[in-house]
C-alpha cells in the first residue's frame, strides 16, 4: 500500500539527488528513508531511482511516478488549506521567489506590512532568476513567485499586479540627457550596459533597444552585472547608459534622478505579476499577498493602459531559434 510518507520520500530524493540529504530534509535516518523507498519499489514492481549514478536520478517510469507524487502531495496540502480557509485563518508557510531586479525595491515596501497583518504566516523568501522560479514552482518547492510576465506557459498562472516603466539612466555628461525624452531608436548598442545572462530584465532591455544578444560593445572592458546598482555606478564612472525599472528610479536621490529620462512616443513597461503553478495550494495566502502588493504600489502603476508591455521571452526565443538553424 502506497503511503503519503513514501511519496514525500521519493519527492525529497528527486529534489536533493542524494539519499542522505533527502533523509535529513525529511527528519529521518537514511536507512529508514531507503527502506521505505525500496518497499515502495517492491510493492509497485518498478525501479524509481537509478542508484548506479551519482547523484542519483529517476528512471523514466520513476520520473512519471514522482510527478504524480507531487500532485498527490499538493492535493493533500490543499485539504489543510481548505480547513484554514473555512476557519477564516491566514496561517502556514508561504515560500516565495522574487527576481533580483524587483527584490531591493519591492520587498522593503511590502514584506513588513504583510507579516504584521498576518502574524501566523511564516514567509520564506528567496531571490532567484526567472527560470529558477519557474523550475521550482513546477517542482512544488515554491508556492508563488513575483515575476515579470507574460511567460506563455499553460502550467503557470499569471496574476498581473502592476506595470513598471522602463527608463534611461545615462552618464551625467551624456548628450541624451539634453533631451526631455529619448527615442529608443537613438540608443547605440555600443554604449549600452546590461545585466548578465539569466535575468529577464536583460532580455527586455535588448528587446526594447532592438539589440541582438551577441552585440558589439564600445566600452573599454566587457562587463555584465547581476546588479542594477552596479550597472548605474559603472555608467557614472565609464560613460554610456543603461535601462532601469521605475521602482529603481524612484529609489534614487534627487541628484541621481537628473540622469534619468523617459522614452518618447510611448511608455515601455514591464508587467509584474504574482505567479504560481496550476495545482497550487496556498490560495488564501497568495490572494492576500496580491492585495498587499497592490496596496503599496502607486495608483498610476496599477493601470495596464499606461504603457506598452515589453516582453522578455521574444529576444531569448529568437536567439535560440537562430542557434538551432
Amino acid at each position: 500500500m502506497i503511503t503519503i510518507t513514501q511519496l514525500g520520500y521519493i519527492v525529497a530524493v528527486d529534489d536533493c539527488r542524494r539519499f542522505s540529504a533527502a533523509a535529513e530534509r525529511c527528519f529521518v535516518t537514511q536507512p529508514t528513508l531507503s527502506m521505505q523507498i525500496k518497499k515502495l519499489e517492491e510493492d509497485l514492481g518498478v525501479v524509481i531511482f537509478d542508484r548506479s549514478r551519482q547523484p542519483v536520478v529517476p528512471t523514466d517510469i520513476g520520473a512519471r511516478l514522482i510527478e504524480q507524487a507531487r500532485l498527490v502531495l499538493s492535493s493533500t496540502r490543499r485539504m489543510e488549506e481548505i480547513i484554514n480557509e473555512d476557519k477564516q485563518e491566514a496561517t502556514g508557510v508561504l515560500r516565495l521567489g522574487i527576481i533580483p531586479t524587483l527584490a531591493p525595491y519591492l520587498l522593503p515596501a511590502f514584506i513588513g506590512h504583510y507579516t504584521r497583518n498576518y502574524p501566523k504566516v511564516h514567509v520564506e523568501i528567496e531571490e532567484l532568476v526567472s527560470e529558477e522560479i519557474i523550475r521550482r514552482l513546477k517542482r512544488d518547492t515554491l508556492d508563488a513567485g513575483i515575476f515579470v510576465t507574460p511567460y506563455h506557459d499553460d502550467k503557470i498562472v499569471e496574476c498581473p499586479i502592476f506595470y513598471e516603466a522602463l527608463l534611461l539612466y545615462a552618464h551625467p555628461e551624456h548628450e541624451l540627457l539634453q533631451r526631455e525624452r529619448v527615442d529608443p531608436a537613438d540608443l547605440s548598442p555600443l554604449e549600452l550596459w546590461v545585466l548578465g545572462e539569466g535575468h529577464c530584465f536583460r532580455d527586455q532591455v535588448l528587446n526594447l533597444c532592438e539589440t541582438p544578444p551577441e552585440r558589439e560593445q564600445g566600452h573599454p572592458f566587457e562587463f555584465e552585472s547581476n546588479s542594477l546598482e552596479t550597472l548605474m555606478k559603472i555608467v557614472d564612472r565609464e560613460g554610456g547608459f543603461t535601462i532601469i525599472p521605475e521602482l529603481a528610479a524612484r529609489d534614487l536621490s534627487p541628484e541621481k534622478r537628473e540622469q534619468v529620462r523617459p522614452f518618447a512616443s510611448y511608455l515601455p513597461v514591464r508587467e509584474v505579476s504574482v505567479i504560481y503553478s496550476r495545482h497550487y495550494t496556498k490560495r488564501k495566502l497568495i490572494a492576500l499577498l496580491r492585495e498587499d502588493l497592490k496596496s503599496v504600489i502607486p495608483a498610476e502603476m496599477l493601470r495596464k493602459e499606461r504603457g506598452v508591455v515589453v516582453e522578455w521571452l521574444y529576444n531569448k526565443q529568437k536567439h535560440e531559434e537562430n542557434n538551432n538553424e
